[in-house]
């Protein structure tokens, strides 16, 4: 995705961006914010490395529409706000905190996931692999049975966030900045949440199920090229697994290739998703820093 400052046609100084009145939902910033929370959602279906690096990239795109929106003035007057002000402010503010929090457990989770898999990996290469080759495995899979109690815990952390968000119901004042920002900042959260819930749901897929639908698959098909076509059913975790639990010298090179595919994919959401935690802590800097939401 290309850079969302360069490609909205709004006026380059700074003067005349905080000029820019927030009145309505129809402000291009704000629509803009719409826009890619819309394609968010329509990507959230597919579980596989590329679809959730796709999704982390897309937040971070989202999260630099935030930073623009938080250089607009949020209240006309500071007379105007009031209690109900204070307390979105308030939510804003922790549910920021919060969405730091969880990028944060998420990328110590694909760290200790990815040394595994080099472990893994590293075993494989090994002369004589086939004398430790069920040590390394076991190791593996147990090392993944450990990360997935820890991230099935964070899954039900991250829905019980997002049923608290979707009860939280803000009654959009058009002429009232800080509500409208307020809102945006809720439906971002919202969707923030849903990424790392796909991100957790990929790296934590049972060994068990894994290997259940791959034998399913395979007693199904009957061509090569057809084997090519399903594989497409599962996504990279499962098809190491699978790999794995049919391990043979001649599928070694094969498993290899399933194990090094797996750790580019964990090295590319950790890329991403080390830049999504850097937009975090600026847009978390922007509310501190902001008149509106500082007091």
């Amino acid at each position: 995705m290309a850079d969302t400052s360069s490609s909205m046609s709004l006026p380059n100084s700074k003067s005349c961006v905080r000029s820019i009145s927030l009145s309505t939902r129809s402000h291009p910033y704000t629509l803009r914010i719409e826009e890619e929370i819309n394609k968010l959602k329509t990507s959230l279906s597919t579980t596989n490395a590329e679809a959730i690096q796709s999704g982390l990239s897309g937040l971070k795109d989202l999260y630099h529409c935030v930073d623009d929106v938080l250089q607009l003035p949020l209240t006309t007057q500071r007379s105007h706000t009031n209690a109900h002000d204070e307390k979105l402010v308030n939510e804003v503010l922790d549910e920021s905190v919060k969405v730091l929090d969880v990028c944060d457990s998420t990328k110590n989770i694909l760290v200790q996931m990815k040394e595994n898999v080099r472990e893994l990996q590293c075993g494989l290469r090994r002369r004589g692999w086939e004398s430790t080759a069920e040590s390394n495995i076991d190791a593996y899979m147990c090392s993944r049975k450990k990360l997935r109690k820890e991230m099935v815990k964070s899954i039900g952390s991250l829905k019980k966030m997002e049923s608290k968000l979707e009860s939280q119901s803000v009654v959009v004042d058009q002429d009232n900045h800080l509500v409208v920002v307020a809102r945006l900042l809720r439906e971002v959260s919202s969707i923030t949440i849903s990424v790392f819930r796909s991100l957790l749901q990929f790296l934590s897929v049972s060994s068990s199920n894994s290997t259940s639908k791959w034998s399913l698959v395979s007693k199904l098909l009957n061509h090569k090229e057809q084997s090519s076509q399903n594989e497409a059913m599962v996504n990279e975790v499962e098809s190491v697994d699978f790999a794995l639990h049919n391990l043979s010298s001649a599928s070694l090179e094969m498993t290899q290739a399933k194990v090094n595919i797996l750790e580019c994919g964990i090295e590319g959401l950790e890329d991403e998703l080390e830049t999504l935690f850097k937009c975090l802590i600026k847009t978390r800097v922007s509310l501190l820093n902001n008149s509106s939401l500082s007091q």
